[in-house]
Order: C-alpha cells, then sequence, then structure tokens
C-alpha cells in the first residue's frame, strides 16, 4: 500500500480501501485483511468478494473520491463492480458473461 500512496492522485482520494487474500504454501494457511479507510464497511466487502471468487495471492485497492453526490448503499455496488472487473482483466477471476 505504501508503494501506491506515492502516487499524488492516489494521495488525495477520499478513501483508499483494500482487501488481500493469499495462500502461505509453506505453512497451509490464509492470510487475509482488509481496511476500508473510513469508508465504512468497504473493505470488509471488498474480503468477502475476495472469499466468494476463490481468488488466491491477490490484493485489490479501490480508491474513491467525493464529487459532492451522496451515493447512499449504491457505494458499496460501485467499489464491488469496480474490483470485479480489475479482478476479470488480471486474470483472477474469468467473466461469467463469456
Amino acid at each position: 500500500m505504501g508503494k501506491l500512496l506515492e502516487s499524488r492522485k492516489i494521495q488525495r482520494a477520499t478513501h483508499n480501501m483494500y482487501a488481500y487474500r493469499i495462500y502461505n504454501e509453506s505453512k497451509g494457511v490464509w492470510l487475509a485483511d482488509c481496511d476500508d479507510d473510513g469508508e465504512q464497511h468497504a473493505g470488509s466487502r471488498l474480503a468477502h468478494l475476495l472469499d466468494m471468487q476463490g481468488v488466491k495471492d491477490v490484493l485489490v485497492v479501490v480508491s474513491r473520491w467525493f464529487g459532492g453526490i451522496l451515493l447512499g448503499p449504491d457505494r458499496f455496488k460501485h467499489i464491488n463492480n469496480v474490483a470485479r472487473v480489475a479482478l476479470v482483466d488480471q486474470g483472477y477471476v474469468r467473466d461469467k458473461e463469456k
């Protein structure tokens, strides 16, 4: 996360939410955590997405800039959609529509 925060654009984001899910082969355990950076429950929803998709050895970060419009609960839909598109684009998840 520190490397990402070197970007001035990301530094200025209102929220940088993340979740990761890594499998430690030698110990046979999962390492997983998340942070919502003040966007309450967003990190745990990203973590749930990673778990439900069964991905391993991945970190997903979603940055959000407040633009003056309150999105309400729809913000979670947008956050999860962006994360899912990134996972599909990078080959961690297959697109159900293809």
